[in-house]
């Protein structure tokens, strides 16, 4: 099968990649290939990219078994790999059990220990690009999420550098919705693996996307305006950072003057 990527996707990936530098000549890329259709997509799309791209890039892809109870399609995820000529990594883990133990979070766990998989992968054979296939749904959902789960402002970064594995990951998907890539996904002869997790659907990332899906209908400038606070902004006007007791009790001592104690 020939591979090839419609214009509207190669100019968005192509924008990404030049504004955030996230591929350089020479680059060996291992793509983090969960087998749902983000990943998929993001393999299908780097390999029709590197066709025809003005200088070369190696691409792998490594699959990290969570060990859930359905376990991962191996059959299926290789024969993906192998039809568009891509060599996959199968990384087999308990991941899940240690998830899913009382008391956790089993999603910030889950992540954890897979990137942790998939960076040691990629060092082990050779990559010094790591790419995962966040959209830009997923990058303005993170942002919400953020302020409304942890009290923080901030989101998902096109590129990340990781100074102890001297490693670079990247997120070509960037300006990429997600139905697009849906809707591209859809017409393909590969199905995505269904996700075997089971807190799939129940999770504060899937109430958020939920949340942010109603308030789109209901205002449908809503997303738009949450996605320009991805970027530094001028117009931002936050309080500012609390002060240490030492800096307060001086702001108090300039207002009231000395207590008579001291």
């Amino acid at each position: 099968m020939q591979i090839t990527l419609p214009r509207y996707y190669a100019r968005r990936i192509w924008r990404a990649i030049i504004e955030f530098g996230l591929i350089e000549r020479g680059d060996r890329i291992l793509v983090g290939f969960s087998g749902g259709k983000d990943s998929l997509f993001l393999l299908y799309a780097l390999k029709a990219l590197q066709a025809k791209s003005p200088f070369p890039f190696t691409i792998g892809a490594v699959h990290v078994d969570l060990g859930f109870a359905k376990p991962s399609e191996k059959p299926r995820l290789f024969d993906f790999c192998n039809d568009i000529d891509i060599p996959l990594f199968w990384e087999e883990t308990a991941v899940a059990k240690t998830a899913f133990q009382e008391g956790k979070n089993p999603c910030a766990t889950c992540a954890y220990f897979r990137r942790a998989v998939v960076n040691k992968t990629a060092v082990e054979e050779g990559y010094n690009i790591v790419a995962l296939a966040h959209h830009h749904d997923d990058a303005v959902e993170t942002l919400l999420m953020s302020q409304l789960y942890s009290g923080q402002i901030q989101t998902l970064l096109p590129k990340t550098e990781l100074d102890q594995s001297r490693l670079t990951v990247v997120r070509p998907l960037v300006y990429l919705r997600e139905n697009k890539i849906r809707e591209f996904v859809e017409k393909l002869p590969w199905q995505p693996m269904v996700n075997p997790c089971p807190v799939q659907g129940k999770t504060h990332r899937w109430k958020v996307k939920k949340l942010l899906e109603e308030l789109t209908k209901e205002n449908p400038g809503v997303y738009n305006n949450i996605a320009a606070c991805l970027r530094h902004n001028p117009n931002t006007i936050l309080w500012p950072m609390i002060p240490g007791r030492q800096e307060l009790q001086e702001m108090h001592i300039r207002l009231m003057g000395p207590s008579e104690v001291d």
